[in-house]
């Protein structure tokens, strides 16, 4: 379970024009980003512990700043 950073923080990062994301759209974008950064490792993910590294290190480049939500 990821405990830093947290949800709220999160949501709140990734909000737009004052308006917060929801907790299916951080999924989403934690989820899309987490595939990229494990397909941009070559699917070397050989356990669980792997992908949840690859979650957290998703989380945190939200929280960073790093990673915006578009939405279509």
């Amino acid at each position: 379970m990821i405990n830093s950073p947290s949800v709220d923080t999160l949501i709140t990062q990734l909000s737009s024009d004052g308006q917060p994301v929801s907790r299916y759209a951080l999924c989403v974008v934690v989820a899309k980003r987490a595939r990229q950064i494990i397909e941009a490792t070559q699917g070397t993910a050989t356990s669980c512990t792997d992908v949840i590294k690859e979650i957290a290190i998703a989380s945190r480049e939200i929280a960073a700043g790093k990673i915006k939500c578009v939405k279509d």
